[in-house]
């Protein structure tokens, strides 16, 4: 059983990098080469992927924190707030930008943005009985599902206040007009 042991070590150690020279044992780490680990080269590097997270995690909690405040026409918040008051409040309080004081505003001042590169935080536009085919509402991307391509969002329903609604929901599915993106 130990000569088994051993010769089970000496194959593992025979196969091993150094072994193979794929690594050289006198060689020394350069200084100034900084290792690129875990996708950093395609996502950024951790600490920005956790400011950003931080940033969309603040934003979500600010909207969040508005759910069940009424519709009002014109409404720019706290306590009350149309659709374009309500995306815009939400901003302003969290990363002290203007995004645009309408909808319309909202959408032409923006980074356009396709439907399958949704992110919690990004606006997502619709139209409105009174638009015709144009922007007439906006909110923000709550979550995204990248396998059915459907999104939920949260924004001021003239109905319900501010409320969460899915891009499946009859009333939104069909007058879906585009996404943006605030560039911060």
């Amino acid at each position: 059983m130990k000569k088994l042991f051993i010769f089970a070590l000496m194959l593992m150690l025979s196969m091993s990098d150094l072994a193979l020279g794929k690594i050289n044992p006198y060689q020394t780490p350069d200084e100034n080469e900084e290792e690129i680990g875990n996708f950093d080269f395609i996502y950024g590097t951790q600490d920005d992927l956790n400011e950003a997270f931080e940033k969309t995690e603040m934003l979500m909690s600010e909207a969040f924190s508005h759910m069940g405040a009424r519709y009002r026409s014109g409404g720019k918040g706290p306590n009350a707030f149309d659709c374009s008051g309500f995306t815009s409040y939400v901003y302003k309080q969290q990363t002290d930008l203007f995004i645009g004081a309408s909808s319309r505003d909202q959408y032409a001042r923006n980074i356009p943005i396709t439907r399958d590169e949704l992110q919690s935080g990004d606006l997502v536009f619709f139209t409105s009985p009174r638009s015709g085919r144009g922007v007439g509402h906006v909110g923000i991307v709550v979550d995204v599902d990248p396998i059915s391509n459907t999104f939920t969002f949260i924004h001021a329903s003239t109905n319900n206040g501010i409320t969460i609604n899915s891009s499946t929901d009859s009333g939104y599915a069909r007058r879906y007009i585009g996404a943006r993106r605030v560039q911060q």
